[in-house]
């Protein structure tokens, strides 16, 4: 069996007060549980201990990110906790360094990191309907997807040498919601990779 680490990257707003996100956390624990799996869990809201993060990243074999997408990335307090707890880790913890060395100073940038062998997955809830990504003809991402989108947040956790699983979306939250259907589809998605 596996360890979970399962991060709540929600920030309350009185128009979103992350009952979504904290639904997929919940759902995400009582599956794997069912399975026999370990979980550890972070809630942004709930405030974090850098050290006891590091030592919850190395326990894990799988990292979920749980989160909602704002202003085209995650919220600030998980940006607040990457800058933390990720510069903090360059210390062996996480990576060593950025992968480079003095005699090949160009070389491997990105390529020290220390969790090989892990393996993350992203889960999202968007604003944006599911049509507005991947077509060209569509103005904001133009032909672009998801993980074309969480680009950067993909090679935040290649730089500490994890594996991505397949990213799972929630689309059209706010203005056209289909939670009944999202949190069986999030189902299936656990159960085909957990």
């Amino acid at each position: 069996m596996s360890n979970f680490l399962i991060i709540n990257a929600h920030e309350y707003y009185p128009f979103a007060e992350g009952r979504l996100n904290q639904t997929l956390v919940e759902l995400a624990i009582e599956h794997l549980i069912s399975k026999g799996h370990s979980i550890k869990t972070t809630t942004m809201k709930d405030g974090y201990e850098i050290e006891a993060e590091l030592e919850k990243h190395q326990w894990a074999d799988v990292i979920i990110l749980q989160s909602p997408v704002n202003w085209m990335g995650v919220p600030w307090p998980f940006k607040k906790y990457m800058d933390e707890i990720y510069t903090a880790g360059m210390a062996g913890q996480l990576c060593n360094g950025d992968g480079r060395t003095s005699e090949a100073p160009k070389k491997n940038y990105g390529a020290g990191g220390t969790l090989q062998g892990k393996r993350y997955m992203l889960s999202l809830t968007f604003n944006a309907p599911a049509e507005a990504f991947n077509d060209p003809n569509e103005y904001l991402f133009q032909g672009k997807s998801v993980d074309d989108l969480f680009f950067p947040m993909h090679m935040n956790f290649r730089f500490f040498g994890m594996e991505s699983l397949t990213t799972f979306a929630c689309y059209d939250v706010m203005k056209n919601p289909t939670i009944k259907a999202d949190l069986e589809r999030f189902l299936e998605h656990l159960h085909r990779h957990f």
